[in-house]
């Protein structure tokens, strides 16, 4: 290998600018450029509440997005895990912008039931079985503070199970849930924030600073 060659291979790639970033995450996702700009200031405020670091962490993103900073909760943990892509305890900015599109009123319902899916597959083994969907619904449950006994919610998933699991193996594949999801699209609401169709207005703190026009 030349000496020029390898002084190319050993350069380090150029940090893409502001503007560079919020084009890429643009184009993957359902948000425009400016409505990315005004995320990353929303970003940085959280993201700076307990560490100052450009990460959010755990502690940061359950206040901010369930302001309970300071309570455990399966379904709070589920969906930081979500958005953790890269699996490292903490969200990075693009990391955030790319989950948090998932709700947005413009991606597709595939996404939206792909995620969902994934949401309560808390093994990650590719099935929903009984005991993952009893512990979803119970954290579902607890963080809005409702009280449901247990047999209640016991009676809740099996008749969830009976009818979802089309084929009878006591568990939940992908197709039975997307299948399912179909028929029942309320199902899906959860998945949608309507505000992100409009985030300058949903929050009004946001400061642009936009340098492209959409």
């Amino acid at each position: 290998m030349s000496k020029s060659m390898r002084c190319f291979c050993l350069k380090k790639a150029r940090p893409k600018t502001k503007l560079e970033l919020s084009t890429l995450l643009a184009s993957e996702t359902s948000f425009t450029v400016n409505e990315i700009e005004a995320l990353l200031c929303t970003f940085k405020k959280l993201s700076s509440a307990i560490v100052d670091d450009d990460f959010l962490h755990k502690e940061e993103f359950h206040l901010a997005l369930f302001n309970n900073g300071s309570k455990q909760n399966l379904f709070a943990d589920r969906v930081f895990d979500m958005f953790d892509i890269k699996r490292d305890g903490v969200i990075s900015f693009g990391e955030f912008v790319r989950s948090l599109s998932i709700f947005h009123p413009n991606t597709s319902e595939e996404k939206k039931i792909e995620f969902a899916f994934r949401l309560f597959d808390l093994t990650q083994s590719g099935y929903i079985e009984h005991h993952e969907l009893k512990e979803m619904v119970l954290a579902t449950l607890t963080e809005s503070d409702v009280t449901v006994p247990d047999d209640v919610v016991e009676a809740i998933v099996d008749k969830t199970m009976t009818e979802v699991d089309s084929k009878g193996d006591g568990k939940i594949d992908n197709e039975e849930w997307r299948d399912y999801v179909t028929k029942n699209p309320s199902l899906l609401k959860i998945m949608t924030l309507p505000y992100l169709k409009d985030i300058t207005l949903a929050f009004p703190s946001f400061i642009l600073h936009s340098e492209v026009e959409d």
